[in-house]
């Protein structure tokens, strides 16, 4: 049964000391900033609040006008989750309020997967949601900056790597160039669903051996024995942008989208 759409609040960690892409969210494409064309996907979303969490003034700067809000938070916090989480005491948010996280290096999110993974933490139980998509060919299965994801069959993630999951022992002793059918390989895509009572939670949850061997924020909150939701995203995400390489791509496919 399909739920109807929860009202949800959009907040974007947006950090400007990356150290793969200096500058990344003042980072033009097609002349715009990288952080203004994230909160116009949120915007295009229906959020009820779009709100950014901005570390530095000029990224404030860049933002004026463009009707969302912006939180100034600390610059030392080790995750996104956790910049929000100061950004969700700010502003009082409810505890059950549905808050999106949307990467603030996602400039092509699609509207309807922000929506889907609040429609995702609705309808669980789970204090938080996120968003996988089938993965395409062996190549991106094993490259360990498509992070994977496996899933129970009640829709939750049961783990995330970086390394090739699941391991198809048979197939891949065989032949590691071609994905074996049948096999469940999801690749995650980074974007969250939380209720804000458990930003704060999160927040101060200590820091994890596997979230730091992986650097993957989401298996601070698996190791500590809370649940995530997943479901598929309803249309693809572009991949997001952590280095110049990826930004020169994004500048190619703009260019190349009819006028």
């Amino acid at each position: 049964m399909s739920v109807a759409q929860p009202p949800f609040i959009v907040a974007i960690p947006a950090r400007h000391g990356s150290t793969r892409l200096p500058a990344k969210p003042l980072r033009t494409i097609g002349g715009v900033p990288m952080v203004v064309r994230v909160a116009q996907r949120a915007l295009l979303a229906g959020a009820s609040q779009v709100v950014v969490a901005v570390d530095d003034a000029r990224v404030a700067d860049a933002l004026a006008g463009q009707g969302v809000e912006v939180c100034m938070t600390r610059s030392d916090h080790a995750s996104g989750s956790d910049r929000l989480a100061e950004c969700a005491a700010h502003y009082g948010w409810p505890a059950d309020a549905i808050v999106v996280n949307l990467q603030g290096d996602e400039p092509f999110a699609p509207a309807a997967g922000v929506r889907e993974v609040a429609r995702a933490l609705a309808a669980d139980d789970a204090p938080m949601a996120t968003l996988a998509t089938p993965i395409a060919d062996a190549h991106e299965l094993f490259d360990p900056n498509v992070v994977k994801v496996v899933g129970s069959s009640r829709g939750r993630a049961l783990y995330f790597s970086r390394a090739p999951l699941p391991w198809a022992r048979d197939a891949f002793a065989a032949n590691r160039d071609v994905l074996p059918e049948g096999f469940p390989f999801l690749r995650h895509i980074g974007i969250y669903a939380y209720r804000a009572g458990f930003l704060q939670q999160y927040a101060a949850l200590a820091r994890t051996p596997l979230e730091q061997a992986e650097s993957l924020e989401q298996l601070r909150v698996l190791e500590h024995g809370f649940a995530i939701a997943m479901r598929l995203t309803p249309e693809p995400f572009p991949p997001g942008i952590d280095t110049e390489a990826d930004l020169q791509r994004a500048q190619a496919w703009l260019a190349s989208l009819p006028p």
